[in-house]
C-alpha cells in the first residue's frame, strides 16, 4: 500500500514499528492533553494494544518515511465491549510532531478506511480533546460529523478538558 505524498508509504504496522509508535504516542502524553494517559508508556505497556490490531475490524496502519521509519499511525479499535457494539469501531490517529500539517493524517485515515472496506462495520467514532483545531479539521475533512460533546471529562495538567465526539459511516455514499 502506498500514497501520493512524496516519500511516504502507508502500510500495515509491523512488530518492529512498536518502539517508534510508542515514542509518537508518548510525545502526546507528555506534551498535550490530546490523550488522557498521564504517564509515558513503555514498549511492553503497548504490546497488548499492538496485538489487538492484527486484522479484521481492528487495524493499525503506519505512514513510513523513505527509510521505513514510522511518521504516524491510525487505528481502529473496539468501541465498547458489549456484542451489539461490534459493528462500531473507534478510530485514533497520531503523527510525529515534525510531520503534523503535511497531509500525513488525512492519508492515514483514508488508508485505514480503505483497509476496513468489506469488514462488518457500520460506524466509526472518534473523540477529540478541545481545543484542537487541526484535529477538528482533519476529522471533518475525512467525513466525520460532530455528534456531541462532553464537558470537563478529563483532568490533565491541573485542568479539565472537553471532548467532542464524531462519527461517520464506514462507507460514505
Amino acid at each position: 500500500m502506498s500514497t501520493g505524498i512524496s516519500g511516504v508509504i502507508i502500510r500495515p504496522a509491523a512488530a518492529g514499528d512498536l518502539p517508534a509508535l510508542t515514542d509518537i504516542y508518548n510525545h502526546y502524553i507528555v506534551n498535550t492533553p490530546i490523550t488522557f494517559d498521564l504517564q509515558p508508556l513503555s514498549v511492553d505497556d503497548r504490546r497488548d494494544w499492538f496485538l489487538k490490531h492484527a486484522g479484521g475490524r481492528h487495524r493499525l496502519v503506519v505512514a513510513a518515511d523513505g527509510l521505513g521509519q514510522p511518521m504516524g499511525y491510525a487505528s481502529s479499535s473496539q468501541f465498547r465491549p458489549k456484542a451489539a457494539y461490534d459493528t462500531t469501531v473507534e478510530s485514533s490517529i497520531y503523527c510525529r510532531a515534525d510531520v503534523v500539517g503535511r497531509g500525513v493524517g488525512t492519508t492515514l485515515y483514508r488508508a485505514l478506511f480503505e483497509t476496513l472496506k468489506g469488514e462488518d462495520i457500520n460506524r466509526i467514532v472518534a473523540g477529540v480533546t478541545l481545543p484542537n483545531p487541526a484535529s477538528l479539521a482533519l476529522h471533518e475533512r475525512c467525513g466525520f460529523r460532530q455528534v456531541g460533546a462532553f464537558s470537563s471529562v478529563g483532568r490533565k495538567f491541573d485542568r479539565y478538558w472537553d471532548v467532542v465526539m464524531f462519527e461517520r459511516p464506514l462507507l460514505i455514499r
